[in-house]
């Protein structure tokens, strides 16, 4: 052989080697190294992400979703609003996170965010709310999505798109699961019942100083969940507001016999506790209550933990409606 194609075949295989070593030092290689990403769709805009996010900071309705979901949170906004719906291993991780923002949008830390040094950043506010948020000064620490409310019973996709972005879906799945093997035991219990009533929802949200109060129908906060085990709320609103408003309304106080008459059983909205809210209370304490139909038959039923946002929160309202619906098992 002669020399120059000894040499040629030598440059060959170091060449080779070469490609090779490199191969193998980019797979080794830190994932901060790799800088792999991808383009998630959120309210502000389809945003260029970590694909594997390994310091998350989570604000508003994301913040009980990606605790229970396992997500690498490093910092969260408080959510009191949340914390009488948490279980005990939530809110041991929900005290132990630091807090990086208050309640509202309004009250968000960019120096703590900043801090907290994360590589995503999930706000859960309604798009609205976003205005109150420096969007570029926290783009300026790490990639931003939205992700917030719209109507109630949307706390199912948004809930799982949280998930996603913070790359926590094998947590969240489990919650899930959890959620619809019960709700799916609770529809067949209740198969002979539920279905054929014509049932109507009071909200806790009406104004005692106005006189009115809130009737929720399908996919609304006290109903959703519901819905998911047969029950069924007639009617619609009569002038959709967008978002809660497309599924509530504020009829006045003496609209209740119009409002509600009709309806087979009543379900109403009560705290943690048990105890109604004041706005349901000023229904409850209304001579115009008593007289309903539903409520002289004995049908009236509190029920507990309708706001709840995610599938670890959803667990209580099932158990909480199959207390109190157990009497319409039994007939």
């Amino acid at each position: 052989m002669s020399t120059g194609r000894m040499l040629g075949f030598a440059m060959l295989a170091l060449a080779l080697a070469t490609a090779g070593c490199a191969a193998d030092a980019g797979s080794d290689a830190p994932a901060e190294g790799r800088s792999a990403t991808r383009v998630f769709k959120a309210a502000n805009g389809d945003i260029t992400i970590p694909a594997d996010p390994r310091r998350v900071v989570a604000t508003g309705y994301a913040v009980p979703v990606l605790i229970e979901a396992g997500a690498p949170l490093t910092g969260i906004s408080t959510w009191k609003r949340g914390v009488p719906l948490m279980d005990a291993k939530t809110r041991a991780a929900y005290d132990k996170l630091p807090k990086v923002a208050g309640d509202t949008a309004a009250e968000t830390n960019y120096e703590a965010i900043a801090n907290a040094k994360p590589d995503l950043i999930v706000i859960g506010v309604p798009t609205p709310v976003l205005a109150d948020i420096d969007l570029k000064r926290l783009q300026a620490i790490a990639p931003v999505v939205a992700i917030g409310p719209t109507v109630p019973s949307a706390w199912r996709e948004l809930s799982q798109r949280q998930a996603d972005a913070a790359g926590a879906l094998e947590g969240f799945d489990t919650a899930k699961t959890a959620y619809e093997t019960r709700a799916a035991e609770l529809r067949k219990k209740y198969e002979k019942v539920l279905p054929g009533l014509k049932l109507a929802h009071v909200g806790a949200y009406g104004e005692v100083g106005k006189g009115t109060f809130q009737r929720e129908f399908d996919r609304s906060w006290g109903t959703n969940i519901a819905n998911d085990i047969g029950a069924t709320y007639y009617g619609q609103v009569k002038v959709k507001g967008g978002g809660s408003k497309d599924v509530s309304e504020y009829p006045s106080i003496e609209e209740l016999p119009t409002a509600l008459g009709d309806a087979d059983a009543i379900t109403y909205s009560v705290g943690p506790d048990g105890a109604p809210l004041q706005a349901v209370q000023y229904v409850l304490d209304s001579a115009l209550w008593k007289g309903l139909p539903a409520v002289k038959a004995g049908k009236s039923f509190a029920i507990r933990y309708t706001e709840a946002a995610t599938y670890g929160q959803a667990l209580l309202t099932l158990d909480a409606l199959d207390k109190s619906l157990a009497p319409l098992a039994a007939q």
